[in-house]
């Protein structure tokens, strides 16, 4: 079970990595060209947060059952954790998590916004930073 639910976070990554992506790049296009926030661009951004939702969820269920996350703390005891298993262990969950925290406050707030120019701005900057939180904290060398 372990094995397959690493290889569905993995391999979710890069769909929810792509739909962030896009999210990002058309808000920016919509903020900078000053486009009307259409249903479309609000579709976008949807599929951006679910992505990274669905990634969460995943990401959490592995976390407890994997050797890598909450055993790897519970077992380093006094030795502490070595660079790549504090990666694992601390990292990534707790910069993805406030990553996913920063789309979702950008996602609530937009709905309280009129302009399409404030849209564009909140979600660029939300989702954006979310993004870079993210990329920041991926484990590359398990990835290629």
């Amino acid at each position: 079970m372990y094995e397959f639910i690493q290889k569905a976070h993995s391999g979710f990554a890069y769909l929810a990595l792509l739909l962030l992506v896009v999210a990002v790049v058309n808000s920016i296009m919509g903020m900078s060209s000053k486009k009307e926030f259409t249903f479309k661009d609000r579709k976008i951004a949807l599929f951006g947060l679910i992505g990274t939702h669905t990634q969460l969820l995943i990401g959490l269920i592995l976390y407890f059952v994997s050797p890598n996350g909450l055993n790897m703390i519970k077992l380093s005891g006094m030795g502490g954790l070595t660079t790549e298993s504090r990666l694992l262990a601390l990292e990534h969950p707790l910069v993805n998590i406030i990553a996913i925290a920063l789309i979702t406050i950008g996602w609530v707030k937009h709905k309280k916004l009129i302009t399409s120019e404030s849209k564009f701005k909140t979600f660029s900057i939300y989702y954006g930073l979310g993004l870079l939180l993210i990329l920041s904290r991926i484990p590359w060398k398990l990835w290629f």
